[in-house]
């Protein structure tokens, strides 16, 4: 093999792999109207990863079979507002709510100790999940700055004055909205259920951090509470 034919193979081999890291960091998502988005925010205990075996073996195939699909997820990798600290970003997909709510009601028939598993793997467990009203489709790409951010809403009016400040603030410092969520669900026990939830893309940190100080300096006196995740 010619020297050059080398360089060429080389720098091939070079483009293609930047190809493919690329490709692997951009998450792609789609969903029909009437799916259901499971979004759940967990921390493992130590000892927990020891005992997801059992878990996978008895309750996942529960899901399964009532149409349940793991979705790519996300680590959390820092918490800028709000009072609890979860380490994983999870999402899963069902066909439809009948599906989604039968498994909450026929679990312990099949795994009498499922919701004593959860506890004894988890330290956090919230789980909302949301019926789609329109067939959406979206990509997060996690070369960029992703953040997560949940809105509970103390007062209608003031809320929606606010919530129209925060996407015009996010939008002049260059963050994309990737998807927005309202109306969720949550089981007993797994409460968690903001009234809004949004996941926005920013080009880098810089930009966040400038929307993030902005952000503080709002009136908030429509908003109840905030949860707000770094993902990644």
């Amino acid at each position: 093999m010619t020297f050059l034919k080398t360089v060429l193979l080389g720098y091939i081999v070079f483009l293609s792999s930047l190809a493919l890291h690329a490709q692997s960091n951009i998450k792609s998502y789609s969903f029909k109207k009437g799916e259901i988005l499971d979004i759940l925010l967990l921390t493992t205990k130590p000892e927990g990863n020891a005992l997801f075996k059992k878990y996978r073996e008895t309750a996942i195939p529960i899901g399964v079979r009532r149409s349940y699909q793991p979705l790519p997820g996300f680590k959390i990798t820092e918490t800028t507002q709000g009072n609890i600290q979860p380490t994983s970003f999870l999402l899963g997909k069902w066909n439809d709510l009948q599906n989604r709510e039968a498994f909450i009601a026929e679990i312990e028939t099949f795994v009498p100790d499922f919701h004593k598993q959860r506890r004894d793997i988890w330290s956090i467990f919230n789980l909302v999940y949301y019926e789609i009203p329109n067939d959406i489709s979206f990509k997060i790409n996690k070369d960029n700055y992703i953040v997560a951010t949940a809105y509970w809403k103390k007062n209608s009016e003031s809320f929606k004055k606010f919530k129209k400040e925060w996407l015009q603030k996010a939008k002049a410092n260059g963050g994309k909205n990737v998807l927005e969520l309202t109306n969720g669900k949550s089981p007993v026990g797994y409460y968690y259920n903001p009234d809004y939830l949004v996941i926005t893309q920013w080009e880098n940190k810089a930009s966040f951090e400038a929307f993030y100080k902005e952000n503080l300096s709002m009136n908030h006196q429509g908003v109840q509470h905030v949860n707000q995740f770094v993902i990644n």
